[in-house]
C-alpha cells in the first residue's frame, strides 16, 4: 500500500535522527545492555497517542508558545539524565547496570513527551496524511501507522543492537569515556532544544 510505504519512510526517518530519544537510546543501552535500550525503542508506543489524538483534534490550534514551553522543559529533563550518565561513568563497568532498566521506559516516555519534535511533527505533517488516508478507507490509516511505528521501532531497536554488540568489544577505560561522551551528547542535544525554541519565548 501506497500508505504503508509512506508511513514506513517517515518512520524511518524519524527513527535514525539525532535528538532527545536517540540520545537516551545510546546512553541507555550502554549502560544498561540491549534489553534497557530495547525500551526506550518502544517508548513512542506508549507516549504518541495523546500526541496524535490532540493533533487530529486541534491541529495547528495549539498555543504558539507550546512548542516553546515543551523544549525548555524537555532540554531540563535531558540535562538531568547527562548528569545521570556522567556520575555513572566514573564508577561504570563493563557489566550491564542491575538497576538500569527500572524505570527506563518512563525516563524514555517523559522525554518523547516533553520533546516539541513529534508534536511539531504529527501537527504539520502527520495528522493531516492520516487525516487523509482516513478520507480513503480507515485500512489505508491504519497501514500509514503501522509503516510508520514499525519501522521507527525498528530501526530504534537495530541502532540498541548495534551499540550493544560494539559495547562488548570495548575496555573498561574506553567504556567510560565512551559513556562521558553520550553524556556530552545528552547535554548537546539539551542545548539544541533551547537554541531552537528559546526565542519562541522571547
Amino acid at each position: 500500500m501506497h500508505e504503508f510505504v509512506l508511513g514506513a519512510s517517515l518512520g524511518f526517518g524519524a527513527g535514525v535522527a539525532p535528538g532527545p530519544l536517540l540520545a537516551v537510546l545510546l546512553s541507555t543501552t550502554l549502560r544498561g545492555g540491549v534489553r534497557a535500550g530495547a525500551k526506550v525503542a518502544f517508548a513512542p508506543i506508549v507516549t504518541d497517542l495523546p500526541i496524535v489524538v490532540l493533533a487530529l483534534t486541534v491541529l495547528a490550534a495549539l498555543p504558539e508558545r507550546a512548542p516553546s514551553v515543551l523544549a525548555l522543559a524537555g532540554a531540563a529533563f535531558v540535562g538531568v539524565l547527562a548528569v545521570e550518565t556522567y556520575r555513572s561513568a566514573r564508577r561504570a563497568t563493563l557489566d550491564a547496570e542491575p538497576g538500569e532498566e527500572n524505570g527506563v521506559l518512563l525516563r524514555a516516555a517523559l522525554v518523547n513527551l516533553l520533546n516539541p519534535h513529534p508534536w511539531l511533527f504529527w501537527i504539520t505533517v502527520g495528522a493531516p496524511l492520516l487525516l487523509t488516508a482516513w478520507t480513503t478507507g480507515p485500512l489505508n490509516a491504519a497501514a500509514l501507522l503501522l509503516g510508520f511505528y514499525g519501522v521507527f521501532v525498528l530501526s530504534k531497536l537495530t541502532l540498541a543492537a548495534l551499540v550493544s554488540q560494539a559495547r562488548g568489544h570495548l575496555t573498561e577505560s574506553r567504556y567510560r569515556n565512551l559513556l562521558k561522551a553520550t553524556s556530552a551528547l545528552l547535554l548537546a542535544t539539551g542545548a539544541a532544544l533551547v537554541w531552537e525554541f528559546l526565542p519562541g519565548l522571547l
